[in-house]
């Protein structure tokens, strides 16, 4: 079976650190409980697996009962004297974070051995108990929509498969079926993600303001828009508070995220209108009417994809580090992306066609902000198929 690339990351710190509660945290259907259980074959210790994925939310009361079954496997006369509990989709338990609080701490002072996994597929949620519940206690892995490079090796994709039905390994098996395909995409994962992971679990005064703007990115993904003008595409008398607080929503749910403008200034940045980009290509083509052999020989649509997954790749890359993703305009100069990390600027732009063209965003940019490297994807630039195989890191230098 394919092992992801943080898998050794995972096992490493699952078998050998006792002292932190360790937690992946990641959108729906990118592999979560399968490395779960790979790692629970490979450390070799007594293991307990529970899910709170169900319709009708958990109490605290079930988490205390499936520590005391793991505490059970617990074999005081092992070499290591531990046992590994993993706990599934915790973020949808009532007072998950202050449950776990009171128990890892309880074990701690008790000195047993018993090592503790949580699962989660609202990411927001689960920073937000861990923050105000269990700082000092946990590591974070974040899990994201799988690459180029792993629907590659995993189904032998080729760039332009990845490019239209993006990266979710349990829809790979259908996409000879498109009209499968893309219900399984609808049905399974964006509808389940909006009304398990976002409207079930979080305070969403409008749900369907909500669905209609996740619509809206996934039409406009790769624009930059204004709050105001997404209103009035919505029809919507909203605030652009409550569309900016959603669009987060969505974002933390790992299905589309707004860039900021580069600006050089976090207030000018948190004020500008966003790049609606999404974080997995497939919600863009599910969401279409446009099937993949139409998408390849249409330049405008082919155009939008390449640089949503070039975005995407970008994002999920850059997840749980200090690399930072923006974009740049200013009247009709523009740059696609600007990637920040640390005192190094890389400035990005994307041409899916091979047209030899000027770039005058580079240039502009380049005279209002010092720039240490400029790259162009596709076109007479770095191959799409070789930027998308590689990790954003191996571009900052």
């Amino acid at each position: 079976m394919y092992k992801r690339p943080i898998y050794q990351l995972f096992l490493k710190r699952v078998g050998e650190q006792r002292h932190f509660i360790q937690v992946l945290a990641g959108p729906r259907q990118v592999g979560k409980t399968v490395l779960a259980r790979q790692v629970m074959e490979e450390v070799a210790l007594p293991s307990h697996y529970a899910s709170a994925d169900e319709p009708t939310l958990r109490d605290r009361n079930w988490i205390e009962q499936q520590w005391d079954l793991a505490r059970l496997k617990i074999d005081p006369k092992r070499e290591d004297g531990g046992a590994l509990l993993v706990l599934d989709e915790v973020q949808k338990v009532m007072d998950w974070s202050e449950t776990v609080k009171r128990l890892w701490d309880g074990d701690t002072a008790a000195r047993r051995g018993l090592r503790v996994v949580l699962l989660g597929s609202s990411p927001l949620l689960i920073h937000k108990g861990l923050t105000e519940s269990l700082a000092g206690r946990f590591e974070l892995i974040p899990a994201t929509h799988w690459s180029y490079a792993e629907m590659r090796e995993a189904f032998q994709w080729s760039r332009d498969q990845f490019i239209y039905f993006g990266g979710y390994p349990g829809a790979a098996p259908l996409i000879e079926d498109e009209e499968r395909w893309r219900r399984y995409i609808i049905d399974s994962l964006i509808e389940t993600t909006i009304s398990r992971d976002i409207l079930l679990l979080t305070r969403v005064d409008k749900p369907a303001l909500l669905r209609r703007l996740f619509q809206l990115a996934c039409d406009y993904s790769g624009q930059v828009i204004s709050y105001q003008k997404m209103l009035g595409q919505l029809q919507d008398a909203g605030n652009t508070t409550t569309l900016a607080h959603y669009l987060d929503l969505l974002a933390g749910a790992g299905m589309v995220a707004g860039l900021p403008k580069y600006s050089g200034g976090r207030a000018r940045q948190r004020g500008s209108s966003p790049k609606l980009n999404v974080m997995n290509t497939a919600l863009m083509s599910a969401s279409s009417s446009i099937s993949f052999s139409e998408a390849r020989k249409d330049h405008d649509v082919r155009g939008r994809l390449v640089e949503s997954a070039v975005g995407a790749h970008l994002i999920n890359s850059t997840r749980g580090t200090q690399i930072e993703v923006y974009y740049w305009r200013e009247r009709n100069r523009e740059v696609d992306f600007v990637v920040k990390s640390g005192r190094l600027t890389v400035a990005i732009e994307v041409k899916s066609g091979t047209t030899k063209q000027n770039l005058p965003g580079m240039e502009a940019l380049s005279k209002t902000f010092r720039i240490n490297r400029k790259l162009l994807v596709g076109g007479d630039g770095i191959p799409i198929e070789e930027f998308l195989s590689k990790p954003v890191t191996d571009w900052l230098s």
